[in-house]
């Protein structure tokens, strides 16, 4: 574009009249997905369907883009990006404000209600899970501590716990670090960590709306404790940490691609099922694609696509499960269910056409697959495996459809919990499915 056009187009949108014509594409929610994930989606995209020229332009007011590109014809396009908040999104599109949300947590039952003249936002083609995040719990690298328990991090965020001696560390007076209200990393820890504890965040802490200042920060201070996404621990220390009766687990990717990591999250994006905007349509289709799904990893996100790796054999394992860690490798997904039913979940969805396309790529559909169920805690022991193993014949009849012949299915009851079972969203995530594959 020559330098003359390209300083009247930015003029242009950084003018208040340039908010007359509505954008082609307008995103809202989340600034965890609008910063830079969002952004990159919809520039390869755009690319992919023969544009050129593509510019992001920032736009007043801040967390705010343009995405604009060119067709050979000269036919030009405009995406809108505003990353305030997953709440945001979903406010904006109930005002008519938005095409499609980018959240970073699901949507909320009253949400779904005042939105549901726009069709169910729960269904399959609405509900789609772009990305795995994972909360980091990071303190200064020199910190000592190298785990602590869901318990323990609300008592700190509190301020119940107010110095690293009492958590058997060094260094006296702990320093609280947050994400600001708006943020979509602070939604989901007050989910997973306060909110579950019935804590409010102590007033002592200090509030930020970047990741990369926040990470920095406690970088920097000694006394310092922080949450932030994946891909904001930079210099930091990232903790493991433990729920319920699960085994320490660190940040790492393996455990968020499976969401066995207690603090990991799904990103998504919320699109009407009565939309007729072809380019949201067509972006949520680029995200669920390879191309997509490498753009997610390119930008520090855990992707999809589905991987085999070796398990390293634990004492806390059952004999057999030890055996088949030996023997097999895990696929990264688990398949999860609605709450309260045998329903294989959205995400579970689309990850079934993901492993039959591995499997079919890896000639691993003649008994070469293991299914291994597990459950939450039942007052009989028996019934806890019985469900767990019925949970693996779910998705055993949805893989048979496709040609999949098993080698074996297992249901090991309520046995490795990866979170607490003493809520409902840790109940929903010790009920899962893995893959093992020879």
């Amino acid at each position: 574009m020559p330098r003359l056009k390209l300083l009247i187009l930015l003029c242009a949108i950084t003018h208040p009249a340039f908010a007359g014509p509505v954008a082609d594409l307008r995103i809202q929610g989340s600034n965890t997905i609008g910063a830079n994930l969002g952004p990159a989606l919809v520039a390869a995209m755009l690319a992919e369907q023969g544009f050129h020229d593509i510019h992001r332009v920032p736009v007043t007011p801040p967390n705010e883009y343009s995405i604009v590109a060119t067709k050979t014809l000269g036919q030009q396009i405009r995406v809108d990006v505003s990353a305030h908040g997953s709440g945001t999104g979903f406010s904006t599109l109930k005002a008519g404000q938005a095409d499609l949300v980018a959240s970073s947590r699901p949507i909320t039952d009253r949400e779904l209600v005042e939105l549901e003249a726009l069709g169910d936002l729960k269904s399959p083609e609405a509900e789609q899970v772009i990305a795995i995040d994972g909360l980091a719990i990071i303190v200064h690298p020199q910190n000592p501590l190298n785990q602590l328990n869901t318990e323990q991090l609300a008592k700190v965020f509190n301020g119940e716990i107010s110095t690293w001696e009492a958590l058997g560390g060094v260094g006296g007076t702990i320093n609280l670090y947050a994400r600001d209200n708006q943020s979509g990393t602070w939604d989901t820890f007050k989910e997973l960590v306060l909110s579950r504890a019935a804590r409010p965040l102590s007033g002592t802490a200090l509030r930020f709306e970047s990741s990369e200042a926040l990470s920095d920060a406690v970088s920097k201070d000694p006394h310092a404790i922080g949450f932030i996404g994946l891909p904001y621990i930079r210099a930091a220390k990232a903790l493991a940490i433990v729920d319920g009766a699960s085994q320490p687990m660190l940040a790492l990717n393996s455990l968020i691609a499976s969401e066995d990591y207690p603090l990991s999250r799904r990103l998504f994006f919320y699109l009407p099922p009565n939309s007729r905007n072809p380019l949201a349509k067509a972006l949520v289709m680029f995200t669920q694609s390879a191309k997509g799904q490498a753009i997610v990893a390119q930008n520090g996100f855990i992707a999809q696509t589905v991987q085999a790796s070796h398990v390293q054999s634990g004492a806390h394992m059952p004999e057999d499960y030890q055996a088949l860690t030996q023997q097999a490798q895990r696929l990264s997904v688990n398949f999860r269910f609605e709450e309260g039913s045998a329903t294989l979940d959205n995400k579970a969805r689309q990850d079934l056409l993901r492993v039959i396309d591995y499997l079919k790529a890896h000639d691993k559909l003649n008994k070469q697959v293991t299914l291994v169920g597990f459950g939450d805690a039942k007052d009989d022991s028996e019934r806890a495996q019985l469900l767990s193993k019925l949970r693996a014949m779910t998705v055993r009849r949805e893989l048979v459809k496709s040609g999949v012949i098993l080698r074996e299915i297992r249901g090991y009851g309520a046995q490795m919990p990866v979170a607490t079972n003493t809520e409902d969203e840790g109940r929903v995530k010790n009920r899962r499915v893995e893959v093992w594959v020879y």
